[in-house]
């Protein structure tokens, strides 16, 4: 099927951000971005990541969605601020990645919190009834201690995640399994570091990441513009002015919080400060 809006769409770049903590919201968002950037031919897009990570199911599914879209158009993404954990995962699936010098990234590794309210819980009386079908359904109740047992079969799961983290960037960048663990565990650095460990493969700001994907996709930079995906804004966020910084903090608060709930007791790439 021969689209009528190929010509406009093959001089334009297309810009995905990807911003805050990564979860289902955002890999909805993106892959129907990418579905629409492969139907319209883009030739070339602009990854902008600014995230300290999120949820690993999440982060695989645009990572594979991005490695699929590899092989027809010239993704270069651009790490902002931060692009930590399972920003950088999702970066690992560009053909090429430009950072700011300060830019916080690394964080490669896994971690899963729990909360542990049974002190709390005892001091005001109340105590839960279990009925379980095995030893572990129960895992990472927030009434009780972990058992050793279960230490040792939530550590295997964060191991086996964390080998996949390892294993990808280790492929996508080129590099050994072994170099890679080298720095993979947990420690963030700078954009100026993440190229001398071959995570990034050039500094510069998202401008300058811009102008190379024009000029990979063979356009001119000084023409060339970028047709930008957009997150929509809840409805309360539209009535309430986007300009003013209390709303901004606020809702990134929120966010951040709801966030946190959702996430309880699973494995995730993400950066911690």
């Amino acid at each position: 099927m021969i689209w009528p809006f190929k010509p406009k769409f093959r001089k334009q770049i297309a810009r995905i951000e990807v911003s805050g903590a990564i979860a289902g919201s955002t890999r909805n968002r993106v892959l129907e971005a990418l579905k629409f950037v492969e139907e319209r031919r883009f030739p070339a897009l602009l990854l902008r990541i600014d995230s300290p990570g999120g949820t690993v199911g999440d982060s695989q599914e645009i990572y594979s969605a991005l490695k699929r879209l590899q092989e027809k158009v010239k993704i270069v993404a651009s790490f902002g601020n931060i692009s930590a954990s399972g920003g950088v995962y999702i970066g690992m699936g560009a053909q090429h990645i430009m950072a700011n010098p300060g830019t916080i990234t690394g964080s490669i590794g896994v971690i899963l919190r729990g909360n542990n309210l049974e002190r709390l819980l005892d001091k005001i009386g109340v105590s839960f009834k279990v009925i379980k079908s095995g030893p572990y359904k129960d895992i990472l109740s927030f009434d009780r201690e972990l058992t050793e047992p279960e230490k040792n079969i939530l550590q295997e799961l964060i191991d086996t995640s964390y080998q996949q983290f390892v294993q990808t960037v280790a492929e996508a960048r080129q590099l050994t399994v072994e170099s890679v663990r080298a720095f993979a565990d947990g420690r963030i650095f700078t954009g100026q570091q993440a190229v001398e460990l071959g995570i990034v493969d050039r500094l510069g700001t998202e401008e300058d990441a811009r102008r190379w994907a024009a000029e990979l996709a063979g356009l001119d930079p000084e023409k060339t513009r970028c047709y930008n995906f957009e997150e929509k804004k809840p409805l309360l966020g539209r009535l309430i002015s986007g300009d003013r910084q209390e709303s901004s903090v606020l809702s990134a608060g929120i966010n951040w919080l709801e966030f946190e709930l959702k996430t309880s007791g699973q494995p995730l790439w993400l950066y911690r400060p």
